[in-house]
């Protein structure tokens, strides 16, 4: 699950910077992932480069976005297929100690 929710979020910021990319002054946000110390996966947020002038164009890589976002999306899916599969082998599990 920690997973699911960590490439969310990152998708979410991938989103935000896409949706700024014409704003002036923008500054892009970065998505980290950093192993848990449960074994999970958690992300953190952060501003990339430097402070832009208000006038100055957004600095965000839309190619570099794209690919990411198709990244996140993968690992979102993937992550959900390994809930529902780990899902299905305790339901197998369960009803075989039945």
């Amino acid at each position: 699950m920690s997973g699911m929710r960590a490439n969310q979020t990152a998708l979410d910021v991938s989103s935000h910077n896409v949706a700024n990319a014409e704003t002036q002054g923008f500054i892009p946000q970065q998505a980290e992932f950093q192993e848990a110390s449960n074994g999970g996966v958690t992300v953190s947020v952060s501003q990339q480069g430097f402070k832009m002038a208000a006038q100055e164009a957004s600095g965000t890589d839309l190619t570099k976005e794209i690919v990411q976002s198709i990244q996140y999306q993968a690992g979102f899916d993937i992550n959900a297929k390994m809930v529902k599969t780990a899902d299905e082998l305790l339901g197998t599990l369960i009803n075989t100690k039945a």
